[in-house]
C-alpha cells in the first residue's frame, strides 16, 4: 500500500504522464494574465454589466478565499455547465495539484485509502482550456455549493503550519508572520460569506478578520459563520461536526501523504425556507450577485459575537492536552455521538457540505499528518463548544 501511495506522489513530479503544457513556467499565467486583461478590457468599453469571461464562463460569486488574477482581481470562474474553473498556479504547484487531483480519482484506482477520500473531495472532471487561449489551464470541479440556496461559506486553511518542507527560509518567515498563532492553534479562518435573514443579505469577513483572531477569540469567529442574525444556526454545527469527524478518522488510518496549505470547504444552507423543508427552485449560478447578495464588510475584531470560551480548555475531542490546553492526543471513541442527536432530529445531512480543498502542496511521508490531524481536533473542539453555548 504504502509503495502504491509513493509511487503516485513521487517529487519532483513526471509531467510527461499528463497532458499539461507547461514546458515554460511563466507560459500559462503570462497567457492567462492577457487573456483575462482583454476580455476584461472589452468588457469595461462595452459597459457590461455582467463580466463574461473565456468560453461564456462568469466569475464564481461565492468565492470567499484563494489566489485572484487578472486586472480585477478576477478568481475562482463558473463555466456555462455549473462547473468550477481553479486556474492552474504556475509550476510546480499547479502540476501538482493536478498531479493530485488525477491520482485520486483515476479510474484504474484500486487504492481503498485513495477512493475513500473522494467522498470528501470536490468531484473532479479534468483540465479544461479555452478556445482563446489554449495553453492556459484550469482545474475543473464540482461546484460544492450548487445545491444550496442561499449558501453560507467558509474556507478553513487547516494545519500547524502554511508552508511545506520545500519552501525556502523566506517563504516559512513570511508565512509565519501572516499568522504566529497558526502552529498553536492549528487552523486558519481565510474568509466566509453568511447569510442573514433579518436583512436578507450577506455579511463578508476576509483573511485580515481571521488573522485578528488569537486562542481567546477564535470560537466567536467561528460562531459568526453559523449565525444569521437571529439565531444560531445549531442544526448545521452539529451536522459539520459529523463530517468534519469523517475526515479525522480518514487521516488516522493513513501515513502516506501529507498536506500543507491546504483548506476545508465548509458550507450550510441559510434559506430558512430549505431548513424548513418548503420546496424552491435554487437562485442560478454564476449571475453576479443575486437577490439579497448585496456584501458588507465588518472585518474588525471587536465586531466578533460575544460569546463567551476560548480554545485555553479541555477538549472533548482530546485525549490529553498540552500546557496551553491546546490538543495533543487523538479523538476519543466515546463521543462518537456527539451531535448526532441533532443530524438524527434533523435529518437533514443534505443542508451541510465538507470538502477539502487546495492541494498545490501535498507530498509523501511514512508518518502520520500530525499537523493537519492537531488542526482538525481543536477544529472540533471549537465547534463543540459552540454547539453547547448558550445565545
Amino acid at each position: 500500500m504504502e509503495n502504491h501511495l509513493q509511487k503516485f506522489f513521487q517529487f519532483p513530479f513526471n509531467l510527461d504522464k499528463f497532458t499539461l503544457n507547461v514546458s515554460a513556467d511563466s507560459q500559462i499565467m503570462d497567457s492567462s494574465a492577457r487573456t483575462l486583461e482583454k476580455l476584461e478590457k472589452d468588457n469595461k468599453m462595452k459597459g457590461s454589466v455582467k463580466q463574461v469571461f473565456l468560453d461564456g464562463c462568469v466569475p464564481f460569486s461565492h468565492q470567499v478565499a484563494g489566489h485572484k488574477c487578472g486586472i480585477n482581481n478576477t478568481g475562482v470562474l463558473q463555466h456555462p455547465d455549473g462547473t468550477i474553473l481553479k486556474q492552474l498556479q504556475p509550476p510546480p504547484r499547479g502540476p501538482r495539484e493536478v498531479h493530485f487531483y488525477t491520482q485520486v480519482y483515476a479510474k484504474d484506482c484500486t487504492d481503498t485509502r485513495l477512493l475513500d477520500l473522494q467522498r470528501h473531495l470536490p468531484r473532479f472532471y479534468g483540465t479544461w482550456a479555452p478556445r482563446e487561449s489554449p495553453h492556459e489551464l484550469y482545474l475543473k470541479l464540482e461546484d460544492v455549493t450548487k445545491r444550496f440556496l442561499r449558501p453560507c461559506i467558509m474556507d478553513v486553511k487547516m494545519g500547524k503550519r502554511s508552508y511545506d518542507p520545500f519552501a525556502s527560509l523566506e517563504k516559512r518567515e513570511e508565512q509565519i508572520s501572516k499568522y504566529p498563532l497558526m502552529e498553536e492553534i492549528g487552523f486558519l479562518l481565510l474568509g466566509m460569506r453568511v447569510y442573514q435573514i433579518n436583512s436578507d443579505d450577506y455579511i463578508t469577513l476576509d483573511q485580515f478578520y481571521g488573522r485578528s483572531l488569537g486562542k481567546d477569540t477564535i470560537k466567536n469567529g467561528l460562531t459568526r459563520f453559523f449565525h444569521n442574525g437571529e439565531d444560531l444556526q445549531r442544526h448545521a454545527v452539529s451536522l459539520i461536526i459529523s463530517k468534519i469527524r469523517s475526515i479525522l478518522r480518514w487521516f488516522e488510518g493513513q501515513t502516506q501523504l501529507h498536506f500543507y496549505a491546504s483548506s476545508l470547504l465548509l458550507v450550510y444552507e441559510g434559506s430558512p425556507r430549505t431548513l424548513n423543508g418548503w420546496k424552491h427552485t435554487r437562485a442560478e449560478t454564476g449571475t453576479g450577485h443575486q437577490q439579497g447578495e448585496p456584501q458588507s464588510n465588518c472585518n474588525k475584531p471587536h465586531e466578533a459575537l460575544s460569546t463567551q470560551g476560548s480554545l485555553t480548555h479541555s477538549h472533548p475531542y482530546c485525549r490529553e492536552t498540552d500546557a496551553n490546553g491546546m490538543c495533543a492526543g487523538s479523538v476519543e471513541e466515546e463521543h462518537e455521538e456527539i451531535g448526532m442527536g441533532e443530524k438524527k432530529q434533523f435529518g437533514q445531512e443534505e443542508a451541510v457540505e465538507v470538502k477539502m480543498i487546495d492541494f498545490a502542496h501535498v507530498f509523501p511521508s511514512n508518518s502520520p499528518d500530525e499537523g493537519y490531524m492537531y488542526g482538525l481536533r481543536n477544529l472540533l473542539s471549537t465547534l463543540e463548544q459552540i454547539l453547547k453555548t448558550d445565545i
